[in-house]
Protein backbone atom coordinates (compact mmCIF):
# COMPACT_ATOMS: atom_id res chain seq x y z
CA UNK A 1 0.00 0.00 0.00
CA UNK A 2 1.31 3.42 -0.96
CA UNK A 3 2.05 5.59 2.06
CA UNK A 4 0.35 8.98 1.90
CA UNK A 5 2.87 11.85 1.72
CA UNK A 6 0.31 14.02 3.50
CA UNK A 7 0.22 11.61 6.41
CA UNK A 8 4.01 11.47 6.59
CA UNK A 9 4.23 15.26 6.36
CA UNK A 10 1.76 15.74 9.21
CA UNK A 11 3.71 13.39 11.46
CA UNK A 12 6.99 15.06 10.49
CA UNK A 13 5.50 18.46 11.34
CA UNK A 14 4.38 17.16 14.75
CA UNK A 15 7.91 15.89 15.34
CA UNK A 16 9.38 19.28 14.39
CA UNK A 17 7.00 21.05 16.74
CA UNK A 18 7.87 18.64 19.55
CA UNK A 19 11.59 19.16 18.98
CA UNK A 20 11.70 22.91 18.43
CA UNK A 21 8.36 24.49 19.34
CA UNK A 22 7.47 27.75 17.63
CA UNK A 23 10.22 29.47 15.62
CA UNK A 24 11.77 32.18 17.79
CA UNK A 25 12.14 34.62 14.91
CA UNK A 26 10.24 35.17 11.69
CA UNK A 27 7.18 33.16 12.74
CA UNK A 28 4.73 32.99 9.79
CA UNK A 29 1.76 33.54 12.11
CA UNK A 30 3.32 36.79 13.34
CA UNK A 31 3.80 37.91 9.74
CA UNK A 32 0.17 37.05 9.03
CA UNK A 33 -0.88 39.09 12.06
CA UNK A 34 0.99 42.13 10.77
CA UNK A 35 -0.69 41.77 7.39
CA UNK A 36 -4.07 41.47 9.10
CA UNK A 37 -3.47 44.67 11.07
CA UNK A 38 -2.53 46.46 7.88
CA UNK A 39 -5.71 45.35 6.15
CA UNK A 40 -7.77 46.23 9.22
CA UNK A 41 -6.54 49.82 9.05
CA UNK A 42 -7.78 50.01 5.47
CA UNK A 43 -11.18 48.32 5.72
CA UNK A 44 -12.27 48.80 9.32
CA UNK A 45 -15.75 50.14 10.00
CA UNK A 46 -18.23 49.38 12.73
CA UNK A 47 -20.20 47.12 10.40
CA UNK A 48 -20.49 43.38 9.92
CA UNK A 49 -20.09 43.56 6.15
CA UNK A 50 -16.61 45.06 6.52
CA UNK A 51 -15.69 42.27 8.92
CA UNK A 52 -16.96 39.67 6.46
CA UNK A 53 -14.74 41.12 3.72
CA UNK A 54 -11.77 41.30 6.12
CA UNK A 55 -12.18 37.67 7.17
CA UNK A 56 -12.82 36.35 3.67
CA UNK A 57 -9.80 38.09 2.16
CA UNK A 58 -7.38 36.89 4.82
CA UNK A 59 -8.64 33.33 5.26
CA UNK A 60 -9.10 32.96 1.52
CA UNK A 61 -5.63 34.34 0.92
CA UNK A 62 -4.11 31.87 3.38
CA UNK A 63 -5.94 28.97 1.72
CA UNK A 64 -4.81 30.16 -1.72
CA UNK A 65 -1.19 30.38 -0.55
CA UNK A 66 -1.45 26.85 0.81
CA UNK A 67 -2.97 25.59 -2.42
CA UNK A 68 -0.18 27.19 -4.47
CA UNK A 69 2.53 25.72 -2.23
CA UNK A 70 0.95 22.26 -2.37
CA UNK A 71 0.48 22.49 -6.11
CA UNK A 72 4.11 23.51 -6.62
CA UNK A 73 5.36 20.47 -4.72
CA UNK A 74 6.49 17.92 -7.30
CA UNK A 75 6.66 14.36 -6.09
CA UNK A 76 6.14 12.71 -2.75
CA UNK A 77 9.29 14.04 -1.09
CA UNK A 78 8.39 17.64 -1.88
CA UNK A 79 4.83 17.11 -0.67
CA UNK A 80 6.11 15.68 2.60
CA UNK A 81 8.46 18.66 3.04
CA UNK A 82 5.82 21.29 2.30
CA UNK A 83 3.24 19.60 4.54
CA UNK A 84 5.75 19.19 7.36
CA UNK A 85 6.80 22.85 7.17
CA UNK A 86 3.20 24.06 7.15
CA UNK A 87 2.26 21.75 10.01
CA UNK A 88 5.18 22.97 12.10
CA UNK A 89 4.29 26.58 11.34
CA UNK A 90 0.68 26.29 12.49
CA UNK A 91 0.98 23.91 15.45
CA UNK A 92 1.26 25.36 18.92
CA UNK A 93 1.02 22.29 21.11
CA UNK A 94 4.62 22.33 22.31
CA UNK A 95 4.55 26.03 23.09
CA UNK A 96 1.26 25.54 24.93
CA UNK A 97 2.84 22.84 27.07
CA UNK A 98 5.88 24.99 27.77
CA UNK A 99 3.69 27.86 28.94
CA UNK A 100 1.83 25.48 31.22
CA UNK A 101 5.12 24.26 32.69
CA UNK A 102 6.33 27.84 33.20
CA UNK A 103 3.13 28.62 35.10
CA UNK A 104 3.56 25.44 37.17
CA UNK A 105 7.14 26.38 38.03
CA UNK A 106 6.18 29.87 39.18
CA UNK A 107 3.18 28.70 41.16
CA UNK A 108 5.17 25.93 42.83
CA UNK A 109 7.77 28.51 43.89
CA UNK A 110 5.01 30.70 45.27
CA UNK A 111 5.98 33.54 42.94
CA UNK A 112 2.47 34.81 42.29
CA UNK A 113 3.57 38.12 40.77
CA UNK A 114 5.57 36.27 38.12
CA UNK A 115 2.69 33.86 37.51
CA UNK A 116 0.22 36.72 37.11
CA UNK A 117 2.57 38.44 34.68
CA UNK A 118 2.83 35.24 32.61
CA UNK A 119 -0.87 34.37 32.46
CA UNK A 120 -1.39 36.63 29.44
CA UNK A 121 0.63 34.15 27.37
CA UNK A 122 -2.18 31.64 27.85
CA UNK A 123 -5.42 33.63 28.03
CA UNK A 124 -6.97 37.10 28.14
CA UNK A 125 -8.17 36.77 31.73
CA UNK A 126 -7.35 39.65 34.06
CA UNK A 127 -4.77 38.21 36.53
CA UNK A 128 -4.93 41.07 39.04
CA UNK A 129 -5.67 39.77 42.51
CA UNK A 130 -5.80 36.10 41.51
CA UNK A 131 -4.41 33.69 44.08
CA UNK A 132 -2.48 30.50 43.40
CA UNK A 133 -5.52 28.28 43.01
CA UNK A 134 -7.31 30.75 40.72
CA UNK A 135 -4.18 31.04 38.60
CA UNK A 136 -4.02 27.24 38.50
CA UNK A 137 -7.66 27.06 37.36
CA UNK A 138 -7.07 29.65 34.65
CA UNK A 139 -4.06 27.67 33.43
CA UNK A 140 -5.85 24.32 33.40
CA UNK A 141 -8.83 25.80 31.55
CA UNK A 142 -6.56 27.46 28.99
CA UNK A 143 -4.54 24.29 28.45
CA UNK A 144 -7.75 22.32 27.93
CA UNK A 145 -9.29 24.74 25.43
CA UNK A 146 -6.07 25.45 23.57
CA UNK A 147 -5.26 21.78 23.17
CA UNK A 148 -7.97 21.85 20.54
CA UNK A 149 -7.13 25.24 19.03
CA UNK A 150 -3.35 24.83 19.00
CA UNK A 151 -3.01 21.17 18.05
CA UNK A 152 -6.04 19.01 17.35
CA UNK A 153 -7.90 21.39 15.03
CA UNK A 154 -4.97 22.18 12.71
CA UNK A 155 -4.05 18.50 12.50
CA UNK A 156 -7.59 17.50 11.54
CA UNK A 157 -7.88 20.26 8.97
CA UNK A 158 -4.49 19.29 7.58
CA UNK A 159 -5.63 15.67 7.33
CA UNK A 160 -8.76 16.48 5.31
CA UNK A 161 -7.59 19.53 3.32
CA UNK A 162 -3.80 19.41 3.25
CA UNK A 163 -1.69 22.56 3.32
CA UNK A 164 -4.62 24.85 2.40
CA UNK A 165 -6.54 23.48 5.38
CA UNK A 166 -3.60 24.00 7.72
CA UNK A 167 -3.03 27.62 6.72
CA UNK A 168 -6.69 28.57 6.46
CA UNK A 169 -7.43 27.16 9.91
CA UNK A 170 -4.57 29.02 11.54
CA UNK A 171 -5.64 32.22 9.76
CA UNK A 172 -9.20 31.86 11.07
CA UNK A 173 -8.05 31.13 14.61
CA UNK A 174 -5.61 34.05 14.59
CA UNK A 175 -8.27 36.48 13.38
CA UNK A 176 -10.62 35.36 16.14
CA UNK A 177 -7.89 36.11 18.69
CA UNK A 178 -7.24 39.50 17.11
CA UNK A 179 -10.72 40.89 16.44
CA UNK A 180 -13.22 38.35 17.76
CA UNK A 181 -13.58 39.80 21.24
CA UNK A 182 -16.90 41.29 22.30
CA UNK A 183 -15.77 44.87 22.92
CA UNK A 184 -17.11 48.08 21.44
CA UNK A 185 -14.63 48.21 18.57
CA UNK A 186 -15.09 44.64 17.39
CA UNK A 187 -18.69 43.82 18.30
CA UNK A 188 -19.67 44.16 14.63
CA UNK A 189 -16.39 44.12 12.74
CA UNK A 190 -15.19 41.00 14.56
CA UNK A 191 -18.48 39.10 14.24
CA UNK A 192 -17.51 37.21 11.08
CA UNK A 193 -14.10 36.18 12.43
CA UNK A 194 -15.61 34.96 15.70
CA UNK A 195 -18.42 33.02 14.04
CA UNK A 196 -16.13 31.49 11.41
CA UNK A 197 -13.73 30.36 14.11
CA UNK A 198 -16.65 28.72 15.95
CA UNK A 199 -17.56 26.91 12.74
CA UNK A 200 -14.10 25.53 11.91
CA UNK A 201 -13.58 24.41 15.51
CA UNK A 202 -16.95 22.67 15.92
CA UNK A 203 -15.77 19.19 14.92
CA UNK A 204 -12.21 19.46 16.33
CA UNK A 205 -13.48 20.50 19.77
CA UNK A 206 -15.69 17.44 19.97
CA UNK A 207 -12.91 15.20 18.71
CA UNK A 208 -10.71 16.70 21.45
CA UNK A 209 -13.32 15.76 24.04
CA UNK A 210 -13.56 12.21 22.72
CA UNK A 211 -9.79 11.78 22.52
CA UNK A 212 -9.42 13.11 26.05
CA UNK A 213 -11.88 10.52 27.30
CA UNK A 214 -10.09 7.80 25.35
CA UNK A 215 -6.70 8.87 26.74
CA UNK A 216 -7.99 8.91 30.33
CA UNK A 217 -9.69 5.53 30.86
CA UNK A 218 -11.06 4.89 34.29
CA UNK A 219 -11.86 8.56 34.88
CA UNK A 220 -15.07 10.57 34.63
CA UNK A 221 -14.01 12.27 31.37
CA UNK A 222 -16.72 10.71 29.20
CA UNK A 223 -19.49 11.18 31.75
CA UNK A 224 -18.64 14.82 32.44
CA UNK A 225 -18.17 15.52 28.72
CA UNK A 226 -21.67 14.24 27.98
CA UNK A 227 -23.30 15.97 30.93
CA UNK A 228 -21.49 19.33 31.03
CA UNK A 229 -19.97 19.87 27.59
CA UNK A 230 -22.86 22.01 26.35
CA UNK A 231 -23.10 24.17 29.49
CA UNK A 232 -20.24 26.48 28.54
CA UNK A 233 -21.23 29.73 26.73
CA UNK A 234 -18.79 28.84 23.95
CA UNK A 235 -20.12 26.23 21.50
CA UNK A 236 -16.72 24.52 21.52
CA UNK A 237 -14.62 25.30 24.60
CA UNK A 238 -16.98 23.49 26.94
CA UNK A 239 -16.35 20.14 25.26
CA UNK A 240 -12.62 20.40 25.88
CA UNK A 241 -12.87 21.79 29.39
CA UNK A 242 -15.53 19.31 30.51
CA UNK A 243 -13.50 16.34 29.28
CA UNK A 244 -10.36 17.65 31.00
CA UNK A 245 -12.31 18.31 34.19
CA UNK A 246 -13.58 14.74 34.27
CA UNK A 247 -10.19 13.28 33.37
CA UNK A 248 -8.37 15.28 36.07
CA UNK A 249 -11.10 14.89 38.70
CA UNK A 250 -11.53 18.65 39.15
CA UNK A 251 -14.24 21.25 38.60
CA UNK A 252 -13.65 24.06 36.12
CA UNK A 253 -15.59 27.27 35.66
CA UNK A 254 -16.63 30.10 37.94
CA UNK A 255 -16.11 33.84 37.99
CA UNK A 256 -13.64 35.27 35.45
CA UNK A 257 -12.75 38.83 34.48
CA UNK A 258 -11.94 39.68 30.85
CA UNK A 259 -10.93 43.24 29.88
CA UNK A 260 -12.66 44.62 32.96
CA UNK A 261 -15.87 42.64 32.33
CA UNK A 262 -16.87 39.90 34.81
CA UNK A 263 -18.33 36.61 33.59
CA UNK A 264 -19.73 33.80 35.73
CA UNK A 265 -19.09 30.53 33.91
CA UNK A 266 -21.03 27.34 34.70
CA UNK A 267 -19.16 24.74 36.73
CA UNK A 268 -17.95 21.74 34.71
CA UNK A 269 -17.08 18.58 36.62
CA UNK A 270 -17.68 17.24 40.11
CA UNK A 271 -14.32 17.48 41.85
CA UNK A 272 -12.62 20.26 43.80
CA UNK A 273 -11.26 23.34 42.08
CA UNK A 274 -7.83 22.79 40.50
CA UNK A 275 -4.79 23.20 42.69
CA UNK A 276 -1.26 24.04 41.68
CA UNK A 277 -0.37 20.35 41.42
CA UNK A 278 -3.03 19.89 38.73
CA UNK A 279 -1.29 22.19 36.23
CA UNK A 280 1.40 19.67 35.33
CA UNK A 281 -1.24 16.93 35.13
CA UNK A 282 -3.17 19.02 32.61
CA UNK A 283 -0.03 19.57 30.53
CA UNK A 284 0.72 15.84 30.47
CA UNK A 285 -2.85 15.08 29.42
CA UNK A 286 -2.68 17.71 26.68
CA UNK A 287 0.49 16.14 25.29
CA UNK A 288 -1.08 12.69 25.30
CA UNK A 289 -4.20 13.92 23.52
CA UNK A 290 -2.07 15.73 20.93
CA UNK A 291 -0.13 12.55 20.22
CA UNK A 292 -3.37 10.63 19.80
CA UNK A 293 -4.65 13.32 17.44
CA UNK A 294 -1.48 13.08 15.36
CA UNK A 295 -2.04 9.36 14.90
CA UNK A 296 -5.70 9.95 14.04
CA UNK A 297 -4.84 12.70 11.55
CA UNK A 298 -2.25 10.51 9.84
CA UNK A 299 -4.81 7.69 9.60
CA UNK A 300 -7.38 10.04 8.06
CA UNK A 301 -4.83 11.35 5.57
CA UNK A 302 -3.76 7.80 4.72
CA UNK A 303 -7.35 6.86 4.12
CA UNK A 304 -7.62 9.69 1.62
CA UNK A 305 -4.44 8.42 -0.14
CA UNK A 306 -3.09 11.91 -0.76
Amino acid sequence: MRVSPRAVGLLAGVALDAAFGDPRRGHPVAAFGRAARGLERRVYADARVNGVVFTAVLVGGAAAAGWAAQRAARGDAATVAVTAAATWAVLGGTSLGREGVIMADRLERGDLDAARARLGHLCARDPAGLGADELARATVESVAENTSDAAIAPLLWGAVAGVPGLLAYRAANTLDAMVGYRDARYANFGWASARFDDLVNWVPARVTGLLTAACAPGTDAWRVLRRDGARHPSPNAGRCEAAFAGALGVALGGANVYHGRAEDRPVLGDGPAPRVRDVRRAVRLSRTVTLAAAVLAAAVAQGRRT
